[in-house]
């Protein structure tokens, strides 16, 4: 039976190899993968294009995983230095990666970018659109929002984020209301310029059935961006978040009449005690699609360091239900990340992920962490560099102060609690000299 997307084919019992390496990657049974992927509660991004891919499963049931945003902007446009960043990606286990690139010709890099990297790639089509047809935004047409998705899809991004939730009724539900941050998804603002500009709907909204019939010839999963998520703790909450939500589910359900695989983004900036209810309101009004958040970030008052202050709410986040966090970097709010900044930004994305995993009982989730315990109790250095998330950071510090003896570290030297309690549980005489 024809399919052509990954959905399809599992609604039809038809085990694809991407599905196959996911249920191996998993340990999990390849029928319960199907009957997920079937449902639109797990989705396999893998565009028929994207030949370098190492497919990655999204969601219930699934370890969580992490996306890392890089690209150039006006002010900064080294192809090579964002290319380095791809690399350190794939090296600390991104499973993946979004071009977010908004200056220029930006084609050329993303085909070598789906061509060397088995992440899944991601884009923000809508990015592109003003370069692309070297328009003034209100001279771009639907017609060419749409060819610009057609493009992308082309070449072989795996995921797309598309602002389709923000129509006129939840334009005038958000200027309706006082925000203090307004909109501060870039997608979401131009969309709302652009309909602000011209008098017309959204055409993602408004051309959606068109949009869906492209992105299924390439099985390309639909990431329904979320253009009015908070910006400030303050707006967490708030009406237009909840009335664009309310117009992702139904979008959500209409994707998955074509047989289109979605993911549901999301917040944002959102205070820790209200982050729990927004992952549960999600899976309620979005029907258990996959969900993709940003952080959220818990505080508004850390800009240097707001890869902790989204690591903090990506954990209470995916336990509590999220599949897919985005890395956030210190950089973020101040200016394009460097090297440092995307690794910084990557081991605070894996250390929410893994804890989440942890949390939620994901199968084989604490096997590292029992290992990574073995060796410490048998003072086996190299066991737990090996195990680390960062494990070239551990040596360094470790190797940094060396202590004369291997059967301790520099923090509490002859006084470590595990030499001291073994020498007494092994018979031996305790001694600091």
């Amino acid at each position: 039976m024809e399919y052509k997307t990954q959905m399809e084919a599992a609604r039809n019992g038809i085990k694809t190899k991407e599905l196959i390496q996911v249920a191996k990657d998993e340990d999990m049974p390849a029928d319960e993968l199907l009957a997920l992927v079937a449902s639109g509660q797990t989705v396999i991004p893998a565009n028929i294009n994207h030949k370098a891919l190492h497919p990655h499963g999204i969601g219930k049931g699934l370890k969580t995983k992490i996306n890392v945003n890089l690209g150039v902007s006006g002010d900064c446009a080294d192809y090579s230095q964002e290319m380095e960043k791809v690399r350190l990606a794939e090296k600390y286990g991104a499973e993946a990666i979004m071009d977010l690139s908004n200056y220029g010709k930006t084609s050329a890099f993303r085909k070598k970018l789906i061509a060397s990297s088995p992440a899944a790639i991601g884009t923000v089509p809508v990015y592109d659109a003003v370069g692309y047809f070297e328009k003034d935004l209100k001279n771009i047409t639907a017609g060419d929002f749409l060819e610009i998705v057609r493009a992308h899809a082309r070449e072989g991004v795996d995921f797309m984020t598309i602002h389709a939730g923000i129509n006129r009724r939840c334009a005038e539900i958000l200027m309706s209301e006082k925000r203090q941050m307004n909109i501060v998804s870039r997608g979401g603002a131009l969309l709302f310029a652009w309909m602000s500009l011209t008098g017309n709907e959204n055409p993602y909204f408004e051309h959606y059935d068109e949009l869906l019939d492209i992105l299924r010839s390439y099985d390309v999963t639909i990431s329904l961006g979320d253009a009015l998520r908070p910006g400030a703790i303050s707006d967490s909450t708030d009406a237009p978040q909840i009335s664009e939500l309310i117009e992702i589910g139904r979008l959500t359900k209409r994707a998955w009449e074509k047989g289109v695989q979605v993911m549901v983004e999301g917040p944002g900036h959102m205070a820790l005690d209200e982050i729990a209810a927004n992952m549960k309101i999600e899976k309620r009004i979005c029907h258990g699609a996959p969900f993709y958040v940003l952080g959220p970030l818990v505080t508004d008052t850390a800009p240097g360091y707001d890869h902790i202050t989204s690591a903090i709410g990506g954990a209470v986040a995916a336990a509590n239900g999220a599949d897919f966090l985005c890395y956030v970097t210190p950089a973020e709010h101040l200016r394009l990340p460097d090297k440092s900044d995307v690794k910084e930004g990557i081991i605070a994305a894996k250390i929410a992920a893994h804890a989440a995993d942890i949390a939620k009982g994901v199968k084989g989730a604490r096997e590292k962490d029992y290992k990574m315990s073995e060796a410490r109790r048998n003072f086996d250095w190299e066991t737990m560099f090996g195990l680390a998330i960062d494990g070239g950071k551990a040596k360094e510090y470790y190797e940094s102060i060396p202590p004369k003896d291997r059967r301790r570290c520099t923090m509490c030297g002859k006084m470590c609690a595990v030499r001291v309690t073994d020498s007494i549980l092994n018979g031996e005489k305790v001694t600091f000299e």
